[in-house]
């Protein structure tokens, strides 16, 4: 039985497996964002998160415990510098995973992991969407529009139904 087992394997043995997500992780905090298969990327995301928590503390032990994850310096350098000022307000979360469908190849399900503060276009577009001001519902064209073609219906049917001679009444009529 495999009862509190998290990890994914992902087929590889453990040592494999080490290199992958640290060679994952570097290219990750280099490039900002990768492009691999979902269960890769759930992986790293396990692998590299604790990384980017230690690297808001910019001490000599935080760097010696990220490097002998990483075994890059420049990851390590880029990770201590730029991204760890980027991320030093966010408590966790730091990776975004976007799915991408289908590798025509293999049919695997790929994806996109990146850093989320290193996305240019949504950041712009969350602080265009910040500008605007909110509005209430209650003061809104569309529902009094609504509203009032409501009533109109409502006060149209009755007299289109007072109009029109009841069955019965004509049943009558016919009869004398």
């Amino acid at each position: 039985m495999r009862h509190g087992k998290k990890d994914n394997h992902l087929g590889r043995t453990v040592n494999h497996r080490r290199a992958l997500l640290s060679n994952m992780a570097s290219s990750l905090i280099l490039h900002k964002r990768i492009e691999t298969t979902v269960a890769k990327a759930k992986a790293l995301r396990r692998y590299v998160e604790p990384l980017l928590t230690k690297a808001k503390e910019d001490t000599t032990h935080s760097r010696r415990v990220v490097f002998s994850h990483l075994q890059n310096k420049e990851s390590v350098k880029a990770l201590f510098g730029d991204v760890a000022e980027r991320i030093a307000e966010r408590n966790g979360g730091y990776t975004r995973i976007i799915k991408l469908g289908n590798r025509p190849g293999d049919n695997a399900d790929t994806c996109l992991i990146e850093l989320v503060d290193f996305n240019d276009t949504l950041l712009k577009a969350k602080s265009e969407g910040k500008a605007k001001t909110r509005r209430s519902r209650r003061g809104s064209g569309k529902g009094k529009v609504e509203a009032q073609a409501t009533e109109t219906v409502a006060t149209a049917a009755p007299e289109v139904a007072d109009n029109t001679p009841d069955v019965a009444e004509t049943n009558e009529e016919e009869k004398a």
